[in-house]
């Protein structure tokens, strides 16, 4: 069995998500063959040198999962695209590229984080493409920690702001992207999460049949993707109100 989710955002400011995800890791995902996160795992991300104790926990968490057996996998979302190698090695985690082809059920299965697919937000894809210079990532991860996170809240605050101004479609993903990228790496199946509008889209590309999986977001209830000899179900579950928490609290680093 194979478990898939993405866009928790994990901050400490909402423990119910937090006390689920570390439910889903000692129940569901324990004995699982593998975990991946499809990124947004976190809220936000502004290094590996400055883990809160809160971020450190959820490091320890799945540290213990991967030492159990299953194995996890990590990719970048637009929210923590600076999460590193050191964050990956102490979690036990494979970082994957954005996108990557992975065997599930036998099959080859194109994995995304998905704010690529929306191509139609020119403003947003100019931005990627400039965050995600290795240039770029190298000035982020030297410049201070109070700067780092004075620029965090900036990037969110506006992307919020952009997101409430533009229309639904834009922010969606692009439709004629998917058969595209899917040719392109020769799948019948594509999971991604970013657009928080879980949903399973069949498709028609050329003459096969396809599918497009969308992960929901950990928000109002949890989602999750079970791959095994049954297929592809994706299913929401609910969130346990002010479950209390033995981890660590960090103080307000502005």
């Amino acid at each position: 069995m194979i478990l898939l989710i993405s866009d928790l955002h994990l901050e400490e400011g909402r423990p119910d998500i937090t006390r689920a995800f570390l439910d889903l890791l000692t129940d569901r995902a324990r004995g699982a063959e593998s975990l991946y996160i499809l990124g947004d795992f976190f809220e936000a991300w502004i290094g590996d040198d400055a883990m809160s104790p809160f971020q450190r926990s959820i490091c320890e968490a799945l540290r213990a999962l991967s030492d159990s057996g299953t194995q996890v996998f990590l990719m970048h979302g637009n929210r923590d695209f600076m999460i590193g190698k050191a964050f990956c090695k102490a979690a036990g985690c494979t970082l994957l590229s954005d996108p990557s082809v992975v065997e599930l059920n036998g099959e080859p299965v194109l994995l995304m984080h998905g704010d690529s697919l929306c191509t139609r937000d020119e403003a947003y894809m100019r931005m990627r493409r400039y965050l995600r210079n290795p240039l770029t990532l190298w000035v982020l991860r030297h410049l201070p920690l109070s700067t780092r996170h004075k620029l965090a809240r900036k990037l969110r605050s506006e992307s919020r702001a952009q997101t409430r101004m533009k229309a639904n479609d834009i922010v969606d993903v692009t439709p004629e992207e998917v058969p595209r990228i899917m040719t392109e790496f020769g799948v019948k199946t594509l999971i991604h999460g970013h657009t928080h509008r879980p949903a399973l889209h069949k498709l028609q590309i050329g003459d096969q049949t396809a599918q497009r999986i969308v992960l929901g977001d950990w928000d109002r209830e949890g989602w999750a993707l079970q791959v095994d000899e049954q297929g592809f179900q994706l299913t929401s579950f609910g969130f346990v109100p002010q479950a209390p928490l033995a981890i660590g609290h960090s103080q307000n680093q502005d």
